[in-house]
């Protein structure tokens, strides 16, 4: 399995940036899927996860209102759309594949995750 993310970039506060995250091999439309941030001398925090049929999500508190979290189980696709960004919503966003097919927040419940995309959001 490998994830390719891509859409990240430097936008204003109060932005808005779409996230896509690119999937090969069979076993994307059978597992959960999550975002997450690491931040400058941050640990990796999750942001959002999405579980195998798209019916459930799950986000995080810091930015729930503001990100959507969806998938596309024809394109091998995960997406997070973010709206209303902030300066403290900058950080490198990796997404994962779950080990399940729900919407866990864990770390250590994802088996693969992608390079990373860098948001910057300016003040």
């Amino acid at each position: 399995v490998q994830l390719q993310a891509s859409g990240g970039g430097l936008v204003q506060a109060g932005g808005s940036l779409r996230l896509s995250c690119a999937a090969s091999g069979n076993t994307f439309s059978s597992s959960g899927m999550g975002w997450f941030r690491q931040g400058p001398g941050n640990l990796r925090e999750f942001v959002a996860a999405i579980s195998w049929s798209g019916g459930s999500t799950n986000y995080a508190d810091s930015v729930k209102g503001r990100f959507t979290i969806s998938r596309d189980n024809a394109k091998n696709t995960v997406y997070l759309q973010m709206n209303t960004l902030k300066p403290e919503d900058t950080a490198v966003y990796y997404c994962a594949k779950g080990l399940y097919g729900g919407t866990s927040s864990k770390l250590y419940d994802y088996d693969y995750w992608g390079r990373g995309t860098l948001v910057t959001v300016s003040s």
